[in-house]
């Protein structure tokens, strides 16, 4: 992580890539544990940190917001999904085709993140040069 307030954007991409990419692995096991019995799926949720983030900071623009942002509470946790109730009698609370949609999702979410990151770094050269 950049530490000045001219790279908050690329960092809190970087955030969102490293969420992004945590995520992927959670999705990816849940997916080889879709016959483990009594296995409960594993998720984190970024987007809601980023968006509690940036909400405390309602009326100023996004450039304030992102300048602003405390990146130490952009820090998803991984949580087990209890509320995800199993139908399966091996309680295992997987569902192989919601998981494979999420996973094609993130899979998007984080190329988007990517390009972004290097859009970032394409403009800061093309100013220096």
């Amino acid at each position: 992580m950049i530490s000045t307030n001219a790279f908050n954007y690329v960092n809190v991409l970087d955030k969102a890539a490293d969420a992004s990419w945590r995520r992927e692995g959670l999705l990816a096991n849940n997916i080889a544990n879709v016959d483990t019995p009594r296995y409960k799926r594993k998720d984190l949720d970024f987007q809601t940190l980023l968006k509690q983030e940036l909400d405390y900071r309602r009326y100023e623009s996004l450039d304030a917001k992102v300048n602003g942002a405390d990146l130490r509470e952009l820090e998803p946790m991984t949580y087990t999904d209890m509320a995800g109730y199993s139908y399966r009698m091996d309680q295992n609370n997987v569902d192989i085709d919601t998981e494979n949609v999420e996973l094609a999702s993130e899979q998007l979410r984080y190329q988007a993140v990517t390009t972004s990151i290097n859009q970032e770094f394409v403009r800061m050269k093309t100013v220096l040069t």
